[in-house]
């Protein structure tokens, strides 16, 4: 009678443990997903990683999404053909052949040519990352893209400065802006001053600096513009260099260590919500 009442405890034990890992808070300790909004896979002549191992690193790091950028565009055309299972790819078209545009694109015909022939190819939702610094970000070129995008309903993703930022939506108030790097080390309330101002202006928090102090706690400035502004940053990692990819997942766990300090769902909308919201689905392969 007792190793039948003992085979029956631990029965009820056993169920007991199977309803737990099923339950939403055994969930919960999965590392939040993570959508990349500034991520690079550079072709020049080849990539540092082959395109499996990339995506492996996305698979390892819950990283479910990308704003997929390539110098020269065929990177991104390799992540979008390979339909990954479970990565949502957001092809950006990016202006550049070589490293040497980016200090020459706004003042070149060519290159507006070549976002004009690359669209074409179908799925793209927007055009960068670029680089623009003060009124270098006032040339007719750059206006002309700046149109296009409007035209097509596509976001630019703007490596720029506050002053270069204005004059971009100068050009076209209609124009939607991923502002990379949220000026870097701008104080936070010149990015909040922008943010009210511009309706449709993001921050995207590569490299951003004053987030948090050296052991990872969040600044009592950047929790407040996250609070005051929760839909309106995304995350990114920015892998311009070689290093970064070999870093990739550093950088990953430096944003989760920031993220599970904000409110639940402050932290899902950075993390991934707020590029949900934007690109609203997965677009049409790029041939």
């Amino acid at each position: 009678m007792r190793a039948q009442f003992f085979r029956r405890a631990l029965a009820v034990v056993l169920g007991a443990l199977s309803l737990l890992a099923l339950s939403p808070r055994a969930q919960a300790a999965e590392p939040i997903e993570i959508f990349d909004a500034h991520l690079h896979y550079n072709w020049e002549p080849k990539p540092y990683l082959p395109l499996q191992d990339v995506l492996a690193l996305f698979r390892k790091h819950r990283v479910t999404g990308i704003l997929a950028t390539s110098r020269p565009n065929v990177g991104t055309h390799a992540l979008v053909a390979a339909k990954a299972e479970g990565l949502w790819v957001v092809p950006f078209i990016r202006p550049y052949r070589i490293r040497a545009d980016i200090g020459s694109w706004f003042n070149d015909p060519s290159i507006y040519d070549l976002v004009i022939e690359e669209y074409k190819r179908g799925g793209y939702r927007g055009v960068g990352e670029f680089h623009l610094t003060g009124r270098a970000a006032a040339t007719d070129w750059v206006r002309k893209v700046v149109d296009f995008t409007v035209e097509k309903d596509l976001y630019l993703h703007a490596h720029a400065d506050a002053e270069a930022v204005e004059i971009l939506i100068g050009h076209n108030p209609k124009s939607r802006i991923i502002w990379a790097h949220t000026g870097f080390s701008l104080a936070p309330e010149r990015v909040a001053a922008l943010l009210d101002k511009h309706a449709a202006l993001w921050g995207e928090l590569s490299y951003r600096g004053g987030i948090s102090d050296d052991g990872g706690t969040l600044t009592p400035e950047w929790r407040a513009l996250f609070e005051r502004y929760p839909d309106r940053f995304l995350i990114g990692s920015d892998t311009w260099t070689n290093d970064r990819w070999a870093s990739y997942g550093d950088i990953i766990a430096r944003y989760r260590r920031w993220l599970a300090q904000l409110p639940p769902e402050i932290a899902a909308k950075i993390a991934h919500g707020n590029a949900k919201a934007l690109f609203g689905g997965a677009a049409p392969a790029v041939r």
